[in-house]
Formats: structure tokens, sequence, C-alpha cells
């Protein structure tokens, strides 16, 4: 048995629930994946909401989440790409939340060694919208773009995206966010009423573009001017349906690995806001509806808590913003001791500790120095 997070009815965060279920096996063509992080969006918001049933179609009880990134238990009949044990990230249409995911090979890649779990269970959803958003403006650099929800996954992949290629960016965001923001050469903007009058106050150029990614926002492109064929949402139908905007998906898995190379090379960088364990999956999610985080929000399948480390019950404050300068008594280790924070493979350190003190011999020996620091 494993766990899984399911929904039995439309609703907010509180009709989630974490589910066991047996452990899928695959069939022709499939992937069984272990997964080890999962990257939260908007979009599955609006799905469990029953936002537009007509173009997101659900049948309860249903899963949960599209990104993933872990390890692959076992394949199936015809597989050829990959083995067990691979380490991979990729996507599926629904349900990337649980323990163990059955997955198409074909959206799967291989992880990329400098990616951590995080990052790459989180770029699918983000990354590809982020850039078929850009890629569909062919910006550069006489083009000046506002984007939405800056601070955000997509958001601030986007607009990293735009500034490689030149253009300038105005981005909004919560105010507490504009110092984030601008580490990526956004130009900040609060949210508000208003943005048109708010944008011409900040620049005299023309906008170029413009990508949506809060949603109900498109009203403003237009009356910056921007063409409805260089206004761009997620989840903003109306827009689509009535002014012609340009309605966002993310994309497939060469788009997946486009964006997977550029944050791996470190030309662009995928910011982790939070992770959240399984178990407190609605909690992410009631996160993520704040629309204020910084990156991205992550489901964390195996993430490692130490004693009298969590922090919970204070509203509005994350556990790092009550820990900062706090020491978190822990044993001595090695930096090559340490395993990656969404990881806890208590086989992996024994191994690791065998290691280690085989190296360093007997106790009491001659060559049992001190370690060093």
């Amino acid at each position: 048995m494993a766990r899984a997070v399911v929904f039995e009815s439309f609703g907010g965060p509180e009709v989630l629930e974490v589910v066991e279920v047996d452990v899928p096996k695959p069939g022709p063509g499939e992937v069984l994946v272990e997964v080890f992080a999962s990257g939260i969006s908007p979009v599955e918001t609006a799905v469990r909401r029953g936002d537009r049933q007509d173009h997101w179609p659900v049948e309860f009880p249903s899963g949960q989440g599209r990104d993933l990134a872990g390890v692959v238990d076992a394949v199936g009949e015809g597989v050829t790409r990959f083995r067990r044990g691979d380490e991979v990230m990729g996507y599926v249409a629904r349900g990337a939340q649980a323990a163990y995911v059955l997955v198409p090979e074909a959206q799967l890649l291989p992880k990329p060694v400098s990616l951590s779990w995080e990052v790459a269970g989180s770029l699918y959803v983000a990354g590809t919208t982020a850039l078929g958003a850009v890629d569909g403006l062919n910006l550069g650099p006489r083009d000046l773009v506002v984007v939405t929800a800056a601070a955000g996954g997509i958001g601030c992949l986007a607009a990293q995206l735009a500034r490689a290629r030149g253009a300038g960016v105005i981005g909004t965001t919560a105010e507490s966010r504009f110092d984030f923001v601008r580490q990526f050469g956004i130009e900040p903007l609060a949210y508000g009423p208003d943005l048109a009058a708010r944008v011409r106050m900040l620049t005299d150029r023309p906008v170029t573009g413009f990508l949506d990614f809060l949603g109900g926002q498109t009203a403003e492109a237009a009356e910056l001017g921007v063409p409805a064929s260089r206004v761009f949402t997620t989840t903003d139908w109306a827009a689509v349906e009535d002014h012609d905007a340009i309605k966002l998906w993310a994309g497939d898995t060469i788009a997946l690995g486009r964006i997977a190379q550029l944050v791996a090379d470190r030309q662009v960088r995928l910011p982790i806001a939070d992770v959240f364990p399984l178990a407190d999956v609605a909690d992410a999610y009631r996160e993520l509806d704040h629309r204020d985080s910084a990156g991205k929000i992550v489901i964390g399948m195996k993430v490692v808590d130490y004693p009298g480390q969590k922090v919970r019950a204070v509203k509005g404050l994350r556990e790092q913003d009550l820990t900062i300068g706090v020491p978190t008594p822990h044993e001595r280790m090695q930096v090559q001791e340490q395993i990656p924070p969404v990881l806890a493979d208590g086989r992996a350190r024994q191994r690791r500790a065998e290691t280690h003190a085989a190296a360093q011999g007997p106790p009491n020996g001659k060559d049992g120095g001190a370690a060093g620091g």
C-alpha cells in the first residue's frame, strides 16, 4: 500500500484527502515512479474547484497534480529508455501527488544531476508554460512586457526568459516581494486597481506584450494598447473567448527538456518557496491561494524532519521565518554525508555511516585521527 492525494467532490483545499491505495503495476509502455517531489500550481486549484468542467472534466475520486520527479521502481513491457533505479522527472495528466505514479515512458526525462528534487519535480507546468509564453511572443530587446504574479513559479521563469532575450519586464507582485523580483531584473509593481495607469507612471515605453499569470488582468492589457495576439493567460477563459487572448497550458517533453537544461546550466533559476509533506497537502494549497509566495510550492514525499525543528500553528509564518538564526541541534557530520532536503533514505545514510567509520579506522588505533573541520 502507498499514500495518494484524492478528492471526491469539488471545493477548496479542505476536500483533499491522503488515502492508502494499492501500488500500481506498470502496463506496456508505462514506468512506475516512486515520487520524491511534486510541484503545485493554480491551475490544479481551478480544476479542483470545478471551474470550466467542459475543458477540465473530472471523474471522482480524482487524483491531483501533474509535475513529478523521483526514481524508477519498475518498467512495463516495451520500455527501453529507463530501468529500475534511474532518476527521472516528468508529468502525468493528473495524480502526480502520490507515493507511486504510473507515467507513460514518453512523458519522462532523465533528471539532470545538478537539479534538486524540488526543482525537477516542479518544472513541467511552470517551466513549459513560461517557455511557451516567451516563445509565442518572440520577445527581443525592443519589447517591454508586463508579467502578472511575477514572483510565482511561472511568472518568475517567464520574466527571466524574457530578460535573457533582452526584453524589459514590469512584474506585478506583493510589495513584500519587490526585492525578490528585482534580483531577476524585473521592475516591480504592486498588486491593485488601475494597473494600466500605474504602468504608464513607471515608463513612457509602449507595452508590447502581456503575460497574465494571475488571471483577470487582460482588460488592463487592452487599456495599455497591447494587441490580443500578444496577450497570454493561463486561467482567464473569458479573455480567451471574449477578447481573443491566447490560452496557455503546459507543453511537451521536448519543452520540458529545454527548460530543464536552462535551469541545470543556471541560465535561469526556479526558486522554491516552501516544501510541505504529503500529509499537509491542504495547507500547501492554502499557501498557494495567497498568491504571494516567492517561487514554487512543492509537495515532498520524503521530507526530512529533525526533532524539535518543525514549527506549526502560526498562521502567516513559515517555519524558516521563526527559526532564522536559531541553531538546530544535530549530530556533527561531514559535508559529503549530507543528503538532499527532500530525501530521507535511511539505507543510504547507513551505508555512508559505515563507509565513514571504516575510513576512520579503530576508535583507539593510531590511524584513527580526529575528523577534519
